[in-house]
C-alpha cells in the first residue's frame, strides 16, 4: 500500500487547504507530494476544512500499510481558509518558535453553514527550553480520516468495567460488606466515638510492594482531599498511629482509626484508580457504605433473590445508634454507595433506586459527592479546605470581593448577556434564561490601548504554588488581550508590587474557552485581570466567568473537543488529540474511543517527536493522568473523572519488544489528514473510562464542549523506599500484653502502666463497660433504672406511710375508746 497522494484530493472530496512554507504558498496537493509539515510554535491559530463527503472524521480499524519515510521541511504557518482560496502571499512568515510557554494545544470542531467541518487547532507546549522545537506533527486531527490505519490499544481492564467488589469477589476474598477488614471482635460499633477518628493530618507510608502507578494515584487522591476538605496527609515521621498502604490482595481498608500503631490499607492489582483510593481512605477515616444506613429502604429496594448466595449480609442495615449519618440526606451520588450490580448472581440489578433516574448514578467511583464532603466536614469539624483559595461565578452583586482598579481607563461590568456575545454566562450556559452573570470589558467602546483592571480580594498562600482557572469569551473580530498580573505585598512593598505572569492573545472568537495559568506566590497577594483594547474598529469585548484559584498544580495541556454530542451519537468513532510534549520532551497523543456501546475508552500513546534522538529509551516512569473535566463553576463541587497510566521501561510486547520504546522502532505508521506520516506506539489505557450515561450527566459536556486535562510527569522518585522511622513509644504500643485480652463489642486493647485493659467504645447516648467491654449501657437504660428506682422508692414510702397511718389510727381509736368508758363511769358515779 502507499500513502495518499494528490490524486486522492479532488474537488468533490476536499475544499482547498492553503499553507505558507517559509515565504511560499503551498497547496495541499503539492504539500502531500513532498513537504512534511512542521509547526511554528509561535503561531497558535490554524484552520483547515474538509468536505462532508469524506465520511466524516472518524477512525476505523484498517490494515493499510503506509510508507516509513518521514520527510523534513521548513517550518510552516497555515493561512486561514474560510471557504475561499487565498492569493499568494509574499510577506515574510517567521516559522521559528518565539514562545515556549504556551499552555495548551487544542483541537476545536465546528460545522460550517456550507456543510463542511472546520477544525481549529491551537498549538503549543509547556516550558521545555531547547526541547520545545518545531516538528513535523502538523494538522493532527482529533478526528482522523477513516482510511488511515491505527495501532491497536492495550486495555488494562480487559474490556470489563470492574468495581471494587467485583475485584475482591474474583479474588475469593471474604470481607465485611465486600471491602472492609474487621479485626477480631470489631464490629460496626467501632466508629461511634471520638476514639476512632484520626487527627486532621494523617501519617502514611507507601510500602515498596505498591505498584508505582498506584503510588502516583494515591498522591493525586491526597490532593483531592486537600482541595475539598480539611484532611491532610503527611509521610510517617514516627507518630504512634499511621496508615500503611500496600499492595495486598484486592482493595480494602479497616474503618476508622484502630489506635494500634500500623493500620493497613490495601491497593492491590486493578485498584489503582483515584475513585477507589478515595473510597478506601474514606473507610479509614470512619465511613461505612451509604446503602447500609438505617433509612436505606426509603430510597432503594434490595432484590434479595438476585444476590449471590451467602452474600446477603452485605446488604444489612444498621440503626443510627450503630452508624451515624451525620444528619445528611441519603446520597445516591456518594462514592461510598454500592453499584446496582453489587454481588449479583446473574445479570439483573440487586439494588433498585426508588427514584428511577438514579439507577445509573449509584456506585460512581469518580470523585467525592457534595454529601460525602459534608459528612466528612462534620465528622472532622472542617471549617475550610486546605488548598482551595477562591471561586467566583459572579452570581452575587459583591462579585466575590473583587475590586475595580483606579489605575485604568474603564471598568469591567457585571452582565447577564452582552450585545455581541456572550448570550449567557458560562456557569448556567443557557440552562436558565436571563439568569447568570459574568464580568465584561466593553473594549469596543474605548480607544486602542485602553485597559480595564479587575482585582481579586487579598489572598494568603500556604504552599508557594497556585493554579488559576477561568473561562474567557472574546466577541471582537480584532484581537484584544487579557494580561494576568500578581500584586504581591511584602515589607518592602506595602502597597504591592505588580508582576506580569501571563499574556493571553489570539483569543478564539464567539465561544467560551478554558484557560489555566500557573502562579508561584509566597506572600499575600491579589490576582489582577487586565483587559487590553487591541487595534481595529469592531465592537465587542472580553468576558470572564467561573474563576477558580487553588494551591494545586495546573494541568500541562488541555484537549478541547467541540460539538461533542454528535460524536457520541455516531457509531465507530475514535477521536485523537493533537500532539503534545511532556516536560521532558517526549511526544504523545491521547485517543478517546467512542466506538463501544456502553463505555468510552481512553488511551495514552507515545508518538515520534523532534527530540527522540536526545531522549532515553525505553521511556521510564512517566505517569500520564487524563482527566475528563466536570465543568462545575466551583472546583470543590466538580466530580471530574480521571485515569492514570505509567510507562514501565521493563514492560514488553508479545513479540519481546519494549512497550515504551522509541516510536520509530516499535510504533506503527500513522498519517495525519494532510498526509504527514508519523509513528505511534500502541495505546495504553482502558475501554471502561466512563459510561455514556455518566458522560451525559453533570457538566462533562457543557455548551457542547468537552475538556480533557492532561498531565505527564516523572514519578521515578516513587521507586525509592519511603523512610520509616522508629515509632514514638506509647502506652498502647505493646501488642504482646494484649495478646490474651480480647476486647468485645469493638473495644481496643491498650496498655496502661504495663497492664492490658480494654478501651470501650461509646457514643452520645450509649457505651460499653466491663473488663472486656462486654456490658452495654445507654442513657435510656439510666432513665429506666432511675424511673424504676423512683417508682420503687415511692411505693415503699407509700406503703410505710399507709402502715404508719393505719397503726396510728388504730392506736388512736383504742385510746379514745378507753377515755370514753372512764368518763361515763365517772358520770354514773356522780349521779
Amino acid at each position: 500500500m502507499s500513502t495518499r497522494t494528490s490524486s486522492d484530493l479532488n474537488a468533490s472530496s476536499y475544499n482547498m487547504i492553503v499553507f505558507t512554507v517559509g515565504n511560499e504558498l503551498v497547496e495541499e496537493a503539492e504539500l502531500l507530494k513532498g513537504h512534511a509539515v512542521h509547526i511554528g510554535l509561535a503561531y497558535n491559530e490554524l484552520l483547515f476544512t474538509y468536505s462532508m463527503h469524506n465520511s466524516s472524521f472518524h477512525h476505523t480499524q484498517q490494515n493499510q500499510q503506509l510508507k516509513d519515510s518521514e520527510p523534513k521541511a521548513a517550518p510552516v504557518k497555515a493561512e486561514v481558509c474560510e471557504h475561499r482560496m487565498r492569493t499568494k502571499n509574499n510577506s515574510d512568515v517567521e516559522g521559528n518558535a518565539k514562545e515556549n510557554d504556551l499552555v495548551s494545544q487544542n483541537i476545536l470542531h465546528q460545522k460550517s453553514p456550507s456543510g463542511t467541518w472546520i477544525l481549529q487547532l491551537s498549538t503549543g507546549c509547556d516550558s521545555m527550553g531547547s526541547l520545545c522545537l518545531p516538528w513535523f506533527l502538523f494538522f493532527v486531527a482529533c478526528l482522523t480520516v477513516s482510511d488511515l490505519s491505527t495501532a491497536e490499544n492495550f486495555d488494562l481492564d480487559g474490556g470489563i468495567d470492574q468495581d471494587i467488589f467485583d475485584i475482591n469477589e474474583d479474588l475469593g476474598l471474604d470481607l465485611f460488606e465486600g471491602d472492609i477488614k474487621l479485626d477480631g471482635a470489631q464490629d460496626r460499633n467501632s466508629i461511634i466515638g471520638e476514639n476512632y477518628r484520626w487527627p486532621q493530618t494523617i501519617p502514611y507510608v507507601l510500602e515498596d510492594s505498591l505498584e508505582i502507578n498506584a503510588k502516583g494515584v494515591i498522591l493525586n487522591a491526597f490532593e483531592r482531599y486537600r482541595l475539598k476538605t480539611c484532611i491532610d496527609f503527611k509521610p510517617w515521621a514516627g507518630e504512634a498511629n499511621y496508615i500503611s498502604v500496600f499492595k495486598g490482595s484486592g482493595c480494602w481498608s479497616s474503618v476508622g482509626s484502630k489506635n494500634s500503631g500500623k493500620q493497613e490499607l490495601s491497593i492491590g492489582e486493578n485498584c489503582d484508580r483515584i475513585g477507589t483510593v478515595q473510597h478506601e481512605f474514606l473507610h479509614a477515616l470512619g465511613f461505612w457504605h451509604e446503602q447500609s444506613r438505617s433509612d436505606r429502604d426509603d430510597y432503594v429496594r434490595i432484590v434479595w433473590d438476585r444476590i449471590l448466595s451467602g452474600k446477603e449480609h452485605n446488604f444489612n442495615t444498621y440503626s443510627d445508634q450503630v452508624s451515624d449519618s451525620l444528619n445528611v440526606p441519603y446520597d445516591y451520588t456518594s462514592v461510598m454507595h454500592y453499584s446496582k450490580t453489587a454481588f449479583q448472581n446473574g445479570t439483573e440489578p440487586t439494588i433498585i433506586t426508588r427514584i428511577s433516574g438514579f439507577m445509573d448514578v449509584i456506585g460512581q467511583r469518580m470523585d467525592f459527592s457534595e454529601s460525602d464532603l459534608t459528612k466528612l466536614s462534620r465528622l472532622y469539624n472542617c471549617s475550610s479546605s486546605l488548598s482551595f483559595m477562591d471561586s467566583c461565578d459572579f452570581e452575587l452583586e459583591n462579585i466575590c470581593g473583587m475590586i475595580q482598579s483606579s489605575e485604568d481607563d474603564d471598568d469591567w461590568k457585571r452582565l447577564s448577556q452582552a450585545p455581541l456575545g456572550p448570550e449567557s454566562d458560562h456557569s448556567n450556559m443557557d440552562q436558565c434564561k436571563d439568569f447568570g452573570f459574568f464580568m465584561h470589558f466593553n473594549s469596543g467602546s474605548v480607544n486602542v490601548g485602553a485597559k480595564a483592571l479587575l482585582e481579586s480580594r487579598i489572598l494568603y498562600p500556604k504552599r508557594g504554588f497556585q493554579c488559576l482557572q477561568f473561562y474567557l469569551y472574546n466577541s471582537r473580530k480584532e484581537p484584544d488581550q487579557l494580561n494576568i498580573y500578581i500584586r504581591e505585598y511584602s515589607a518592602s512593598h506595602v502597597n504591592g508590587s505588580l508582576t506580569l505572569v501571563k499574556e493571553i492573545k489570539d483569543i478564539p472568537i464567539g465561544r467560551w474557552q478554558l484557560y489555566h495559568v500557573t502562579l508561584n506566590v509566597t506572600n499575600k497577594f491579589r490576582v489582577v485581570l487586565e483587559g487590553l483594547r487591541g487595534p481595529g474598529t469592531s465592537l465587542g469585548g472580553l468576558s470572564i466567568d467561573d474563576i477558580n484559584l487553588s494551591e494545586t498544580r495546573c494541568p500541562h495541556h488541555i484537549w478541547h473537543i467541540r460539538n461533542f454530542t454528535q460524536f457520541i451519537s455516531s457509531t465507530n468513532v475514535t477521536l485523537e488529540s493533537p500532539p503534545f510534549y511532556s516536560s521532558k520532551g517526549y511526544a504523545f497523543q491521547v485517543t478517546l474511543d467512542l466506538s463501544r456501546e456502553t463505555n468510552a475508552g481512553i488511551y495514552f500513546s507515545l508518538i515520534s517527536g523532534a527530540n527522540d534522538d536526545q531522549l532515553q529509551w525505553p521511556c521510564s516512569w512517566l505517569q500520564a493522568t487524563m482527566t475528563l473535566l466536570d465543568q462545575n463553576p466551583d472546583i470543590r463541587r466538580s466530580m471530574s473523572n480521571q485515569r492514570s497510566v505509567t510507562t514501565d521501561p521493563l514492560k514488553t510486547t508479545g513479540n519481546g519488544d519494549y512497550f515504551w520504546d522509541k516510536p520509530s522502532k516499535v510504533g506503527q505508521v500513522a498519517v495525519f489528514p494532510n498526509g504527514t506520516q508519523y509513528r505511534r506506539n500502541t495505546g495504553y489505557g482502558t475501554s471502561a473510562f466512563i459510561t455514556y450515561s455518566r458522560l451525559r450527566s453533570r457538566d462533562y459536556i457543557k455548551g457542547d464542549d468537552v475538556y480533557i486535562l492532561l498531565t505527564v510527569e516523572d514519578i521515578s522518585h516513587l521507586n525509592s523506599t519511603q523512610m520509616q522511622p522508629n515509632p514514638v513509644p506509647t502506652s498502647g504500643g505493646n501488642k504482646e500484653l494484649c495478646k490474651d485480652l480480647i476486647c468485645e463489642n469493638g473495644g481496643i486493647c491498650t496498655v496502661q502502666e504495663d497492664k492490658a485493659e480494654c478501651r470501650c467504645p461509646s457514643g452520645k447516648d450509649w457505651w460499653y463497660i466491663g473488663e472486656k467491654c462486654e456490658k452495654r449501657g445507654s442513657t435510656r437504660d439510666i432513665i429506666i433504672i432511675a424511673t424504676s428506682s423512683t417508682v420503687a422508692v415511692f411505693a415503699v414510702m407509700l406503703i410505710v406511710t399507709l402502715v404508719s397511718v393505719y397503726c396510728t389510727k388504730k392506736k388512736y381509736n383504742k385510746e379514745t375508746s378507753s377515755n370514753s368508758t372512764d368518763t361515763v363511769l365517772e358520770n354514773v358515779q356522780a349521779f
